[in-house]
């Protein structure tokens, strides 16, 4: 029995510091039975793990706190009454990164621009088993018209085709503004 009171030190050591080493060795010299040293070091350790888990909680709720009041002081992006230009300017750069993800074929990543009621409808697999990169070379914004929260946005995409290399042809995409962000309606 005496080989388990020394597994039980070393596992106080790990788990609860030098405090529970302690005890352990007191427990060893006043302790009648095995069962006892067992009990006074597990009441120690279960002390010490509740301590700290006190101690994290707090940790996490002020680091809460503290992001709700940061977040509380950011603008909330854009709105239908957002000035155009401030729209169309976000609007593109949103379609330019899309487009750049579908080049590098990165589909996960323009898929995160999906908006959230054309995620619903479409699951990833499902996107990943209709669009097919690996064609398109460019991708840029001509023009954007923007009314309330619609936008919009004509692209000139380059891509080739089997006997065909480089064409441009545009390409109208419609942006819609929701929560602040503007994001791609996949139909």
């Amino acid at each position: 029995m005496l080989g388990g009171i020394d597994t039980l030190n070393s596992a106080g050591m790990r788990l609860a510091g030098a405090g529970t080493q302690a005890l352990v060795r007191w427990t060893k010299c006043t302790a009648r039975k095995p069962r006892d040293v067992l009990r006074a070091a597990g009441s120690m350790i279960r002390s010490r793990v509740e301590r700290a888990t006190r101690m994290s909680g707090a940790v996490l709720l002020a680091a809460s706190l503290l992001c709700v009041a940061g977040c509380a002081g950011m603008s909330p992006g854009i709105t239908k009454d957002t000035p155009p230009e401030e729209k169309q300017k976000l609007v593109a750069a949103r379609a330019e990164a899309r487009w750049q993800a579908l080049i590098k074929g990165d589909l996960e990543t323009a898929y995160s621009y999906l908006s959230p009621g054309s995620r619903a409808t479409t699951s990833l697999a499902l996107y990943k088993a209709k669009v097919k990169p690996g064609m398109w070379h460019q991708a840029k914004v001509d023009k954007i018209t923007c009314e309330g929260e619609l936008c919009q946005v004509t692209m000139i995409i380059t891509y080739d085709a089997k006997r065909m290399k480089g064409i441009e042809t545009p390409l109208v995409e419609t942006w819609v503004i929701e929560n602040g962000t503007p994001w791609y309606v996949y139909r």
